[in-house]
């Protein structure tokens, strides 16, 4: 098969939205532009075009997708939201959609057990990109949509980080240019909860903690022990997967064909000898650590000079993909602090690091 990128800028949006609906119709999978990071699309309520997700990126089935709407009005057409859980729901949409975050909520029939991993709920957003927004809407269904990159790997930000990892898999990459976020959306479970609106917060992203406090209460889930992680590793396999609520928990993904590593202090990194390595740094500053450390064969900066948590979000997959391009032997990353979307940066690179 060969891939084909169409740009989606200077005159040529319509060619591409047109494409890429027709494949959509035709139960193809296709590229698409998000402000997060780019999604591998197909049409939700289809079985057969969502397994080709999976196929595609070589993802367990027990991995559930989002599901992307055209218009926040969409939601309850494929959600079963009681009147007491709408209030708070129609508050976050407000507030939020188009935008970086989902939402697991109780989910209708109509969506098929393939895309929910054949769990009662589904994770639903609307993409604030307009490339995104316009396929969705000429094509009138939802469009499951997980990261366009093989399972586990490094989340793509470009059509050209699409190709490397999926030319010749998928017929068509739509470019609607880098992704102006750099990070998965954020993703909360919503309940109505006794007193206040129970936010469940399964995956850190563009929206934070503190963007989320005002409408409820947010719940970060429990760091587990080895022990505990152990029990729940083998609970999964019992059956098939279902301990996961929402995309991107699993405890390795985000991750670097070469090997990377954090540290909770810089003096417990130990060069080996004869190994080459690679500094992701957060700003490229002595005071942080890692900068005089080591005499680095690479080093790449989330936001040189700056410290700037934003830039640094938008930068990760980016500086990700360069060192592991690099040919070093293992990639050191510096943690930032945790804060804001910092939460999520050290998300991204606890899943991508070795254990």
């Amino acid at each position: 098969m060969e891939t084909e990128i169409i740009y989606a800028e200077e005159g040529m949006a319509n060619e591409a939205i047109s494409k890429a609906v027709r494949l959509l119709d035709e139960g193809e999978v296709v590229a698409l532009p998000t402000e997060t990071v780019y999604g591998l699309g197909a049409n939700a309520l289809d079985p057969v075009a969502v397994a080709k997700i999976f196929a595609v990126k070589e993802r367990p089935s027990f991995d559930p997708l989002i599901i992307h709407l055209a218009t926040r009005e969409q939601i309850h057409e494929y959600c079963d939201i009681s009147p007491e859980l709408n209030e708070i729901v129609q508050k976050l949409i407000q507030e939020f959609w188009p935008g970086p975050l989902t939402m697991v909520l109780p989910k209708k029939d109509i969506i098929p057990d393939i895309v929910t991993s054949g769990l009662a709920t589904v994770a639903v957003r609307m993409s604030a990109d307009p490339i995104m927004q316009e396929i969705c809407k000429a094509f009138g269904k939802p469009i499951a949509a997980p990261s366009a990159n093989r399972f586990g790997r490094i989340s793509p930000t470009s059509a050209g980080a699409v190709l490397k990892e999926l030319d010749g898999k998928i017929p068509l990459i739509v470019d609607g240019g880098a992704c102006n976020a750099g990070l998965e959306s954020t993703i909360i479970r919503v309940e109505v909860g006794e007193l206040k609106p129970q936010l469940h917060l399964l995956r850190a992203g563009p929206v934070v903690k503190e963007d989320l406090q005002k409408f409820g209460k947010v719940i970060r889930p429990k760091k587990l022990t080895e022990r505990a992680k152990s029990a729940l590793l083998e609970k999964m396999e019992q059956e098939g997967g279902r301990s996961i609520e929402a995309p991107g928990m699993l405890d390795s993904h985000y991750a670097p064909s070469t090997p990377l590593y954090i540290f909770d202090k810089p003096e417990d990194f130990v060069p080996e000898e004869g190994k080459s390595y690679a500094l992701l740094s957060y700003r490229g500053q002595a005071k942080d650590g890692y900068m005089e450390l080591h005499d680095w064969d690479v080093v790449e900066e989330l936001s040189p000079g700056k410290g700037k948590l934003g830039e640094a979000s938008v930068r990760l997959f980016h500086m990700l993909r360069i060192l592991d391009e690099s040919g070093v032997d293992a990639i050191i990353a510096e943690q930032v602090a945790e804060t804001g979307l910092g939460v999520a940066i050290n998300d991204r690179l606890r899943r991508a690091s070795q254990k």
